[in-house]
């Protein structure tokens, strides 16, 4: 294909696009949260920037099993939404909803009844272990409700409303950015919090994310969460939902899991080393937000098709979505370079952690390349014709097999310097990239999944 090709089809451009920047920009401004966080907390002093970013691991690993289900949801909604089926939308709904109030409730008890005892997971220092656990008791309340409103916005994203889903999601993060200020700083009259300021300001984001779903939803345009849907099963659907879910389940475990461990691992090697890396994972989480969208856009765009029974255009787009991935990834190697001196600025470090911090964005820019084609093509192509086995396999090999066991003995055992571990847990990504073209290239991803 050539570069008249590529960008010369108005309407894959314009529909990609159309589901692309919303998408983009609600990952951005979830994104944001996190960088507000570092910088506000950051401004206060090292220790609390350290715990919080420390403390959002359990978030993290929340996020992936909702990840999970709003995975389901893109998979067999993109298709079923593509062939018109709004009675089988409705059912998809309501089977994402029991799901994620399950997940939700665990990690609310978790985190409320026994913050110190996950903190200890991340950290040794006493003092990031005390201040983090203050953090995960007063957000314990914004993980009860997260998993509800990520489905409305899941179901909002593949029925043509995804402007209005990174509307809610967007308004939210401001509303976020704003109390966190307020709290944590004490302004307004408010008495300053520090960290557990930044958890109460997540708490009243997500109940207004909620509240806000829930009004949209009232229009007649909207899927309905149906209370005759939410108490009946189709035994069928709930099949093909965790067929085709499980695996995405396997590999948000295992990613989740496995970025986790990156996170302790750097947080053992000391608080400098922690505090660079808190830097570095604002960075990329922010870069990660166009290959996020990207994904996101070409996974419904390609899927619609594919349950339309357009397969031979589904994979046309496929072929696509993998260009504008490459081009993606050297865009943010090159953001990720110019970003260095004006994130320096912006973020107080001392000399040793700052030293870490360069090093660290070095080597994320040369792992945002295949970061950005494996995040496009795993999670949005092949996602896209149900084929979410193949991100497990290549999760257990690359992550697994290779970058955490590099990464652990290095620390631990082996003891090499903080850069060096650093890089052992940039392996997996760029390890794929080879993989993920050969699978690719088979094409098995190219198929109907939907019903009659």
């Amino acid at each position: 294909m050539n570069i008249k090709e590529l960008f010369g089809d108005r309407r894959f451009n314009r529909k990609l696009w159309s589901l692309m920047f919303p998408s983009t920009m609600q990952n951005l401004m979830l994104a944001l949260v996190a960088a507000a966080d570092a910088v506000m907390l950051g401004r206060l002093n090292q220790n609390s920037m350290a715990a919080v970013s420390l403390a959002t691991q359990i978030q993290f690993i929340q996020n992936m099993l909702l990840w999970t289900v709003a995975s389901g949801v893109s998979i067999l909604g993109a298709q079923y939404w593509g062939k018109g089926d709004l009675r089988v939308m409705e059912k998809i709904f309501a089977s994402s909803i029991r799901k994620s109030v399950v997940v939700s409730l665990v990690f609310f008890v978790g985190c409320f009844r026994y913050p110190h005892l996950l903190m200890k997971l991340f950290a040794s220092d006493p003092v990031l272990i005390d201040i983090g656990a203050e953090y995960l008791r007063a957000a314990s309340w914004s993980y009860l409700i997260a998993g509800t409103s990520q489905c409305y916005l899941s179901v909002m994203r593949v029925s043509d409303h995804v402007s209005r889903s990174a509307w809610i999601s967007s308004g939210a993060v401001v509303m976020n950015i704003v109390f966190n200020a307020i709290f944590i700083f004490g302004l307004c009259g408010v008495p300053a919090m520090g960290a557990k300021g930044a958890a109460y300001a997540t708490v009243v984001a997500r109940v207004i994310e909620l509240l806000w779903c829930i009004y949209s939803t009232l229009d007649k345009s909207y899927v309905k969460l149906r209370l005759s849907k939410l108490l009946s099963f189709d035994k069928l659907l709930e099949k093909d939902f965790w067929h085709y879910s499980l695996p995405v389940l396997g590999s948000s475990l295992l990613w989740g899991i496995g970025f986790t461990s990156y996170t302790a691992i750097m947080g053992h090697m000391g608080s400098d080393a922690a505090a660079a890396n808190a830097v570095a994972a604002v960075a990329r989480d922010l870069m990660c937000c166009l290959c996020n969208g990207l994904a996101i856009g070409c996974g419904i765009l390609i899927g619609n098709e594919l349950g339309a029974g357009r397969l031979e255009l589904g994979k046309k787009y496929g072929e696509r979505s993998m260009l504008f991935s490459v081009a993606i990834g050297l865009l943010s190697m090159a953001v990720i370079l110019v970003s260095i001196p004006v994130v320096s600025k912006m973020v107080l470090l001392n000399e040793q952690a700052h030293k870490y911090m360069v090093g660290m964005f070095l080597i994320l820019s040369v792992y945002m390349i295949g970061r950005c084609i494996c995040t496009v093509v795993l999670n949005g192509v092949f996602y896209a014709g149900g084929d979410a086995k193949f991100d497990l396999h290549s999760l257990i090999v690359c992550m697994w097999g290779i970058a955490l066991p590099c990464a652990f003995l290095g620390a631990f055992y082996f003891h090499f310097p903080v850069l060096v571990i650093y890089a052992c847990t940039c392996l997996d990504e760029v390890g794929k990239v080879p993989w993920v073209i050969i699978h690719y290239k088979r094409y098995k991803w190219v198929r109907n999944i939907t019903r009659d």
